[in-house]
């Protein structure tokens, strides 16, 4: 996981396809997931499998105080239930999954609108994309999905603002090494999901289908962690902008996914809507004098994780 300053490119461009590819896919497996479990317990499930999985790797590695295990499990809580929770309970509520993910699209947009609450505000070419990015969610909000469905276009707003404010917000505490702090964030998340769901009256009454069994274990093995490594390891070794290109590529694979494996039906809505979106994100991603940000958050797509 070190910085290396001639990385090998094999390793490079095999964890970049897989952000692009895995972390596009995980909104078409969420919706696959909730054809046999419930919001809440299809999460809680995944995230408590993935960070069981990662803490049998790392534990002889496990470094973290009792101050930086309590932040990384509100960090971890707020980000994971108010983020990938509410995007699940969109798509069960209707939202197909090419939808969602053109619209959670504009969370870098949010992410730099959260910095400025910390006191780093938007300069004016981020304010530009704010407002392209805006744009697109309101045309975005015509699509028949969301007009069937008011509940899952409040969630899929609200949803990456959570998550990006949750991001920013790790930023600005003490935390463990990223790898430690994921495994608590994920055992933390899976955690307070499975008891909202329980609390919420959610409950298992019949066994899923061997296809929501399928869909669950890819959102945790494939989804929560091997992706999220992937990300940690670009960090360390390549440029911030080129780790984060996900954000450009992961809702063309969602759509393209979502009407060819997901049978979805899209209007004219989403390709209006998703340029100005991405546009909006380049003008975020490429502002001029970018700091490179500190790995400590897992990053979205699975707001998805």
């Amino acid at each position: 996981m070190s910085t290396s300053p001639t990385p090998n490119k094999t390793l490079v461009v095999a964890a970049i396809v897989t952000l692009y590819f895995v972390w596009g896919s995980t909104y078409l497996a969420l919706r696959f997931g909730l054809e046999g479990f419930p919001p809440f317990l299809l999460n809680g499930l995944r995230f408590l499998l993935a960070g069981a999985l990662l803490w049998l790797f790392i534990r002889k590695r496990f470094s973290a105080t009792r101050s930086q295990i309590v932040n990384a499990a509100k960090v971890g809580s707020v980000m994971l239930m108010g983020g990938v929770g509410l995007v699940t309970l969109a798509e069960h509520a209707g939202i197909g999954s090419a939808v969602a993910a053109s619209a959670i699209a504009v969370t870098p947009v949010w992410v730099a609108v959260s910095a400025g609450i910390f006191g780093s505000w938007p300069g004016r070419r981020e304010w530009i994309g704010l407002a392209i990015g805006l744009i697109g969610v309101l045309i975005l909000a015509r699509e028949g999905d969301f007009q069937a469905s008011p509940l899952g276009l409040a969630l899929i707003v609200i949803s990456p603002m959570i998550w990006s404010f949750a991001s920013v917000w790790g930023t600005k505490i003490d935390l463990p090494d990223p790898l430690s702090n994921t495994a608590v964030q994920l055992l933390a998340g899976g955690l307070v999901m499975t008891l909202a769901g329980l609390v919420g009256g959610e409950w298992i009454v019949e066994m899923p289908s061997m296809k929501a069994w399928a869909a669950m274990l890819y959102l945790a093995v494939f989804g929560s962690l091997l992706a999220y490594t992937a990300f940690v390891y670009l960090m360390h070794n390549v440029r911030p902008s080129l780790a984060t290109s996900y954000a450009y590529v992961n809702p063309i694979v969602a759509v393209i996914l979502g009407v060819t494996l997901g049978d979805e039906t899209l209007t004219g809505a989403v390709f209006f809507a998703l340029p100005l979106i991405l546009t909006s994100v380049a003008l975020v991603a490429t502002r001029p004098r970018m700091r490179s940000p500190r790995v400590t958050d897992p990053q979205p797509v699975d707001q998805a994780a």
